[in-house]
């Protein structure tokens, strides 16, 4: 089924308008977290792709290993490679903490990999994430750390999961799951059982969904007023059936990843101030930008699939982001409020 009207509207609502009254950085400035020595090309495309949709600023915090490559990649992108095997380990906080306090949201997982420095750094860099109440995606082995450690995540619904398949299993394993659930509705109550964290389940449909009826959710809406309380405590599923290309390889998700990261950082923008009028509550915009990520993702993939059949290379979809945007949301938004509805 198609995407309900109304959240289209209120996706359209944190889009920033391209009407001459932001300045740098008020369109959202991203943060990737990945990259070692064998995985440079994930965290590439994540933070491409962010800036592709629109983002003002994209950053790549990864191991000095990986950042050479990555800085031949764009010269578009601001690379970090603060995540030192060699240094201190409060020398790599002080560095994560000043950072992350100038970014809008923090993409966790594309090419993180699994060696215990880079999964340490990782686990600090969430924990930094909460503290200063960033949006963040976590994608890839940012989904093999949070399964082995729910308690990472659990309550913070300012967080997108974005697994595939098998990191879907793993995840419901993790979170304790009964196979006995049906199959559309397992992505629903692994976002119970964390507590209201936002779940993008990637297939033939994207699946994204909300539960803020669990323990854990409940104690995060005992800090809003009752009225926030009651709206926020229902379960949501989107459905996200956007054509996309036949041909799956290596990277979409990194794509999905980015896009889903520039969303939440105009999410953040919005939040603050700096556009739009304040009526969309914050608890909502991660489910918004997990659905507008997808569409838009989904939308580039058929597009490239179009143009290069058998032979698409994730590359490819890169290039056809922005067309992607105007086809799913309108050209009409570069004028800034006018049709928006």
């Amino acid at each position: 089924m198609p995407v309900p009207r109304s959240i289209i509207k209120q996706i359209k609502q944190i889009i920033p308008p391209l009407n001459g009254t932001l300045h740098k950085g008020q369109s959202g400035r991203v943060g990737v977290l990945g990259g070692a020595l064998d995985y440079t090309g994930a965290p590439f495309f994540a933070a491409i792709s962010a800036l592709r949709l629109g983002a003002d600023l994209s950053h790549v915090i990864c191991s000095p290993t990986a950042a050479q490559a990555i800085k031949s990649y764009s010269p578009d992108l601001i690379v970090h490679p603060i995540l030192r095997e060699d240094v201190s380990y409060e020398k790599v906080e002080s560095d994560l903490r000043s950072l992350l306090s100038r970014l809008h949201v923090l993409v966790m997982g594309p090419g993180l990999g699994r060696e215990d420095y880079m999964q340490s750094y990782a686990r600090l860099a969430l924990s930094i994430a909460r503290e200063q109440a960033m949006f963040v995606v976590l994608d890839a082995d940012a989904l093999y750390m949070v399964g082995k450690e729910l308690s990472l995540v659990k309550g913070y619904r300012r967080a997108v999961l974005t697994p595939n398949v098998v990191e879907f299993k793993r995840l419901s394993e993790s979170a304790g799951v009964s196979p006995d659930v049906p199959t559309k509705e397992r992505a629903g109550e692994i976002s119970k059982l964390l507590g209201g964290v936002v779940v993008l389940e990637k297939g033939p449909v994207d699946l994204i969904a909300s539960d803020t009826t669990g323990e854990a959710a409940s104690l995060e809406a005992s800090k809003l007023d009752e009225g926030d309380e009651e709206r926020q405590r229902v379960r949501e599923v989107v459905e996200v059936d956007v054509e996309g290309g036949l041909k799956r390889c290596g990277g979409q998700g990194d794509v999905l990843s980015g896009t889903v990261g520039a969303m939440l950082a105009w999410g953040k923008c919005y939040e603050d101030g700096a556009f739009g009028d304040g009526s969309i509550p914050a608890s909502r915009l991660p489910l918004l930008a997990a659905v507008g990520g997808s569409m838009v993702t989904r939308t580039s993939s058929r597009i490239a699939f179009q143009l290069q059949g058998r032979g698409l290379v994730t590359q490819d979809m890169l290039p056809q982001l922005g067309k992607s945007f105007s086809e799913v949301f309108g050209e009409d938004l570069w004028a800034g409020d006018k049709g928006r509805l």
